[in-house]
């Protein structure tokens, strides 16, 4: 199922400002907020930060607000201070969320996650530096007994029961959102983390059918979007994160990236969100603006698949051209929507689109 327009485009209507339908869901425009981590959660429970941060957004005039990469297992997580929904008391904080950004007229997105072998780390101002046990830090798990930075302690290598451990949890993490109220749920299979790490030949080393071959490699994130796909309504989205490219010779390719997305198609999924790289530390990656919109462009043709773009999006004028290019369907902000939480409305006047901020906020939008 492929996204449509529910308003015709005119001269007067920004691509950008283009409502989009994907299933039974309608967004207001093309802006979504990419899940960003904050850090900020004791015992996976988001707080009163995640519910101003993410509210703000929706208050802002996105039409989609993703929650951060949220663990499927504790030792899933990212750091001890990650979001989780791994345990039945997650539920109500998400649900105070989902409810107040959709009453802001945003869709409410969740992105479920499992770090793998990239867990158990200090959050980013503090170093990133793995967490020892005795502080609080666990065994990360991952393909392939091999650490993603050789001063790291070694993850251990799942097996076969746990592989399909993994699944159940992304199943009775994707219930949870639902019982949340989330409209949207994304499988985070980007950025070095574990199912990534199954995809890559640069850190999947196994010689079961988990691994080796191409058709192995992707087993297992095929299986969590058929298992997801099944657990979610038919009336709601499913988006898969991609890293498109490793951006290492050996390692995984945009080609790779395509084929994947046409099975995942097959299997339901609606959009790929298509980032790149995380998979390993000597990866050069080009950064300019909009350096990963090709990889969304080759997937949305080559595929024929919807996709979004994201990475160094910065204007209005560059999120619109993406649209209007037919190179993506949804454009997606992360740095972007932490300098400017208002980026949608400021858009919309920088693009002469219909300006419709919260009616509390109509006299700052007045000409």
């Amino acid at each position: 199922m492929t996204a449509t327009d529910t308003a015709p485009h005119t001269t007067a209507t920004a691509p950008l400002f283009a409502p989009l339908t994907i299933r039974g869901v309608t967004f207001r425009n093309r802006i979504g907020v990419s899940p960003m981590c904050q850090y900020a959660c004791h015992d996976g429970l988001a707080t009163d930060w995640h519910l101003v941060h993410l509210g703000s957004r929706a208050v802002g005039g996105a039409g989609m607000v993703i929650v951060e990469a949220t663990g499927v297992e504790h030792r899933g997580l990212i750091s001890p201070f990650d979001m989780g929904i791994y345990k039945d008391d997650h539920v109500e904080p998400l649900t105070r969320i989902a409810a107040f950004v959709k009453q802001q007229g945003a869709v409410a997105a969740i992105q479920l996650a499992h770090a793998g072998r990239k867990g158990s780390t200090r959050r980013p101002w503090e170093g990133g530096a793995v967490v020892p046990a005795a502080e609080g830090g666990w065994q990360t798990v991952a393909p392939s007994p091999m650490p993603f930075r050789p001063e790291d302690p070694p993850p251990a290598e799942l097996s076969q029961a746990e592989i399909r451990q993994v699944v159940d949890s992304f199943v009775a993490a994707t219930r949870r959102a639902q019982c949340a109220g989330f409209q949207v749920v994304e499988i985070h299979s980007a950025h070095g983390y574990l199912l990534h790490q199954f995809l890559s030949p640069l850190s999947n080393f196994r010689t079961d059918e988990y691994g080796g071959a191409f058709d192995n490699r992707i087993r297992i994130v095929l299986d969590v979007a058929s298992a997801v796909r099944a657990a979610w309504p038919d009336t709601l989205p499913l988006f898969v994160r991609l890293s498109c490219t490793d951006w290492v010779a050996g390692g995984w390719t945009i080609e790779d990236s395509v084929e994947l997305a046409r099975r995942l198609k097959a299997l339901g999924v609606d959009l790929i969100d298509c980032s790149s790289g995380g998979a390993a530390l000597q990866a050069k990656i080009p950064l300019a603006p909009g350096y990963q919109v090709p990889f969304a462009s080759a997937i949305r043709k080559e595929a024929g698949v919807s996709t979004a773009a994201v990475g160094l999006i910065t204007t209005p004028e560059q999120a619109n051209r993406i649209i209007e290019s037919g190179s993506a369907d949804l454009v997606l902000l992360a740095r972007e929507s932490l300098r400017d939480p208002y980026f949608p409305l400021h858009a919309a006047q920088a693009l002469g689109a219909p300006v419709q901020p919260p009616v509390r906020y109509g006299r700052a939008f007045v000409s």
